[in-house]
């Protein structure tokens, strides 16, 4: 993967990311041996930048990353995780997290939103204890939908005042909407935005999140291409997902058009979803989930492989170069 900084900072990203959710069990089980043969498959791929959070399978995404990179110089990778979720024990478990947080592990924690000064602190050393790192390289506060006048307020300031002070190296916030995004940028100093699921092939809303972002000087990290799953196969089943529900019928339509258009190229749906992101030059990185090694090796081959500008050209017009969000 080509190495460069994250917008202003030094921190180094590669072009593909490894989102870490599926490795802590998102939606459905997956053992400690393919998590592990997972992660070495994408350091094997060349992938030095992997993302991360406490939410993530409550703390399990974290616990594996790190026993993962526990053996491989420090130097050499980057890592992100998340603040605003603290992880406390359960008062009354149910056996299972996978209906509350939609993680296949034992809800004996629970998390609590806090995006206070404290809170973030605390969360922080947590996860560095699961990580087994003295230092992550970038912060999110993540998604501060509800909470967004205190993350402004404490979060944000609290992690940058760590940034200034040498203890982290970056400082971002990650949403799954625009419009937050937009006053995140315009209103406090972060050195990155992560918006997950509409910066795709398929779902192209954030673009004014970019053009601000690109007037700021702040690096977009562009997460969840696959719209959840929706882009991901050569060709979308019926019963395929979109921002992790049912895909609507509008949604399938257009993605399966497009898939018809990438085969006409000679490439597939997944391959044009990775590569689309990367296209703007505001987009510092996709970060994808993986869950088994053989998708670390496909999109390492993908994001490795450009496309044609004739392809573009299609893909662009079967899209529609629409601006709305494919309706439920």
């Amino acid at each position: 993967m080509r190495a460069h900084p994250l917008g202003r900072t030094s921190i180094q990203v590669g072009t593909l990311g490894f989102g870490a959710a599926p490795i802590g069990n998102l939606h459905g089980p997956v053992d400690d041996d393919q998590a592990r043969a997972t992660l070495d498959a994408a350091w094997d791929a060349g992938v030095r930048y992997y993302d991360t959070a406490p939410h993530y399978g409550l703390g399990l995404s974290e616990r594996r990353l790190g026993a993962a990179l526990a053996h491989r110089p420090r130097g050499e990778f980057t890592v992100s995780t998340k603040v605003g979720r603290l992880l406390e024990p359960h008062p009354a478990p149910t056996g299972s997290d996978l209906t509350a947080g939609g993680f296949a592990v034992p809800d004996t924690l629970v998390r609590r939103p806090d995006y206070s000064r404290d809170g973030v602190l605390r969360s922080l050393e947590d996860s560095l204890n699961r990580l087994r790192l003295d230092h992550v390289d970038i912060v999110y506060v993540h998604d501060p939908d509800n909470h967004l006048d205190i993350a402004l307020g404490q979060a944000v300031p609290a992690l940058t005042a760590l940034r200034d002070q040498g203890v982290i190296g970056a400082v971002g916030v990650g949403m799954n909407t625009v419009a937050p995004l937009l006053r995140v940028v315009a209103e406090v100093d972060v050195d990155a935005v992560m918006v997950a699921g509409r910066w795709t092939l398929l779902d192209r809303t954030a673009r004014p999140l970019l053009d601000a972002c690109a007037e700021r000087g702040v690096a977009v990290v562009a997460a969840a291409p696959f719209n959840s799953g929706l882009l991901s196969r050569t060709y979308p089943a019926s019963d395929a997902t979109f921002d992790y529900g049912p895909a609507p019928e509008s949604a399938l339509r257009r993605a399966r058009l497009l898939a018809e258009v990438a085969a006409r190229h000679g490439t597939a749906l997944p391959h044009a979803a990775l590569q689309f992101p990367l296209r703007d030059p505001g987009v510092a990185c996709v970060v994808a989930g993986f869950r088994t090694p053989e998708e670390v090796v496909s999109a390492a081959r993908w994001a490795a492989a450009e496309l044609t500008e004739e392809a573009w050209r299609d893909l662009d017009a079967a899209a529609g170069r629409e601006t709305q969000v494919p309706s439920v």
